[in-house]
């Protein structure tokens, strides 16, 4: 099915839509700031960088040495490796950090130091997670073969025991971008005609993902093997580890916004028309979690506060804070959906319970029950 035939129902609330844009175009005007970035941001951005390059550096220079403290470098990595992820190019990639397109493009392409391709994931993220939220089809973040994320999609026998394989699953986020998910999925895109939007060739991206994938991997893995004095083995032991590790925070930070017990699973209607308009559609597919931790939304790059970043991607993560409160008070008095979890524990147990739900059937009785 193609994504450019489905539809919102643009004539559903539209005065919601209206009123919302004002509202929060209001609180930037009247303080008179900026949706960009601000100081408090680059200097994130500064220290997120310095989290992954700066142990790696010291590791080379075999200023740090021994495998539990070159170990120890790895983990930090990971920390700054999902930092960047999470904090820096994420905002990048979505116009939301500089006014510069050039300063967007540069940051945005740090994703290729988690394994990614920068294209890849901006389709994947920026046009189709976006766009079609919790839309099974259409949203490739909860397409799975090995596990089930929407009840729109078939149940099998193995996804009984998904809520305790996924973590597993989830550590392997990152090799998975490293190894195979560019490669299929550049294929996937240029039959959908979406790499031709990002004025690309399949054998033009396709020659930028090798070469991103050798440089990186010659980099990160392939030249600490020679310089740095340890055995080869245990090289590859800390690189697998900072991405494991990364995986598994990436992958929590994104699915407890999406796939939790209260966020909804929407399909188009014969019509191939979405039920709602776009942004009451975030609000039913999207959920917030600990917004009162100020380490956790300094960290994740404010993604604890999903809503304020899928109904205003184009506005840095620094800001969400405060907009969460106009976006609250706007869809309370709208009698529209504002789905959040109080604790970061609640969301994770709200996740585990839908992926047993998923997998065991309870939900599909659930809904049977509640029809």
């Amino acid at each position: 099915m193609s994504i450019n035939v489905v539809k919102f129902n643009t004539r559903n609330r539209p005065e919601f839509v209206k009123e919302l844009r004002m509202r929060v175009n209001s609180y930037f005007k009247e303080n008179g700031i900026t949706k960009y970035a601000n100081t408090e941001m680059k200097i994130k951005t500064i220290v997120m960088i310095s989290l992954y390059f700066v142990p790696f550096i010291l590791m080379l220079t075999g200023i740090v040495s021994g495998f539990l403290p070159v170990f120890l470098m790895w983990i930090l990595m990971s920390f700054g490796m999902s930092g960047i992820g999470l904090s820096v190019m994420h905002d990048a990639n979505h116009g939301a950090y500089s006014q510069n397109p050039k300063v967007n493009k540069a940051l945005g392409y740090l994703v290729n130091f988690l394994g990614a391709y920068h294209v890849n994931w901006k389709i994947q993220h920026n046009v189709l997670h976006h766009s079609f939220t919790n839309v099974d089809g259409h949203d490739d973040d909860i397409e799975s073969n090995l596990m089930r994320l929407s009840p729109a999609q078939d149940r099998k026998k193995a996804f009984r025991f998904q809520a305790y394989y996924a973590p597993f699953l989830y550590g392997l986020l990152t090799f998975n971008w490293l190894l195979l998910k560019d490669f299929l999925q550049v294929y996937k895109y240029n039959k959908e005609n979406l790499l031709a939007g990002q004025k690309l060739t399949l054998k033009k991206a396709t020659t930028e993902i090798i070469i991103n994938k050798l440089w990186y991997l010659a980099l990160t893995l392939v030249l600490p093997m020679i310089v740095v004095d340890l055995p080869w083995w245990q090289i590859l032991i800390g690189f697998g580890s900072m991405h494991f590790l990364s995986g598994i925070m990436l992958s929590f930070i994104f699915q407890l916004a999406h796939v939790i017990e209260e966020t909804e699973f929407v399909q188009p209607d014969e019509n191939l028309t979405i039920e709602n308009n776009w942004a009451i559609h975030q609000l039913q597919t999207t959920a917030n979690f600990a917004k009162k931790s100020k380490l956790l939304s300094w960290y994740v790059g404010g993604l604890n506060y999903q809503v304020e970043h899928h109904l205003f991607p184009n506005i840095c993560h620094v800001h969400y804070k405060e907009i969460s409160k106009v976006i609250k008070a706007t869809a309370e008095e709208y009698g529209v959906p504002y789905y959040e979890h109080r604790t970061l524990f609640g969301a994770i147990k709200s996740h585990f319970t839908l992926l047993n739900q998923l997998g065991t059937g309870k939900y599909d009785e659930r809904m049977a029950k509640a029809s």
